[in-house]
């Protein structure tokens, strides 16, 4: 009995300090048109320079909520991004919760929307958060990688047309826009997904980093012909995006990234992914 208590006494004080040194903080980070983003960064153990990943996150499906949205946490995603040595950056964009300001990635009527112009100003947020993280002392400025989910995906997607400095690779998880919104007809759907095929295209003609896209059979937002259409019409155009369509999750799959038991459905692909960078 004193072995086993000694030895568990052991363990916690072995694995403790390092868990202590893990450090969250809230800053302003300096937005596009003087905004200012809210945005929790975590930091892994250690004071060496670490590689960046910045965590994008949706837009809820009624507009009304943008206001009250709460900072993204995503903590699994976190959490195994932080356990391989990355400090976490999860930025609310404008006009979303405490960031407030005018919300920018508005993407006009449903029946002839805007999603490249959309994207690109959600792209604007993620870039001015990329640029204050770089000028920490504890970021390692040419190791960065972003992912977004829904809307912070298409973000993503957008983002990868400029092909940022210092970003070596992308993850959209479930990327898109008009999602669950009302049709002309009445009923709930997608406004106008032909608009999202194009504007993926648009991106593609620019963007030269490499991305994994990943999208549920079940997702609600963007079913798997349209993910599979977006996707080839990005490749098509010169994208560097591998496309891994997986069956349904949970209830719905568009929920995936931030949901507290997808890493073993997403971790492998990750982890994949990002070996072929290095």
């Amino acid at each position: 009995m004193r072995r086993c208590v000694l030895t568990a006494l052991l363990a916690f004080l072995f694995v403790w300090p390092a868990a202590a040194q893990e450090r969250e903080q809230i800053v302003r980070i300096p937005g596009p048109g003087g905004a200012n983003l809210i945005a929790t960064v975590l930091r892994p153990p250690g004071e060496t320079r670490q590689p960046l990943v910045v965590i994008n996150h949706g837009s809820p499906a009624d507009g009304s909520k943008r206001a009250t949205m709460e900072r993204p946490r995503y903590a699994a995603l976190s959490s195994w991004f932080l356990k391989r040595g990355y400090v976490v950056a999860l930025p609310l964009r404008r006009g979303y919760g405490d960031s407030g300001g005018s919300w920018a990635e508005g993407y006009g009527t449903c029946n002839a929307p805007d999603y490249f112009r959309a994207g690109l100003q959600s792209a604007d947020d993620i870039q001015a958060t990329i640029d204050y993280m770089r000028g920490q002392p504890y970021v390692a400025a040419d190791r960065t990688i972003v992912v977004g989910q829904s809307a912070g995906g298409w973000a993503t997607i957008a983002l990868s047309s400029r092909n940022p400095p210092g970003v070596s690779g992308l993850v959209n998880f479930a990327g898109g826009r008009g999602g669950h919104q009302k049709l002309p007809g009445g009923e709930i759907g997608n406004c106008t997904p032909t608009a999202l095929v194009d504007a993926a295209a648009r991106y593609g003609a620019t963007a030269r980093v490499p991305m994994l896209w990943i999208y549920a059979e079940n997702d609600s937002f963007f079913e798997p012909a349209l993910a599979k259409r977006m996707v080839e019409a990005y490749d098509r155009a010169g994208g560097q995006a591998t496309f891994k369509p997986l069956g349904a999750f949970g209830r719905d799959g568009h929920g995936l990234a931030g949901a507290a038991n997808g890493a073993a459905t997403w971790s492998p692909l990750i982890e994949g992914f990002l070996g072929r960078l290095n």
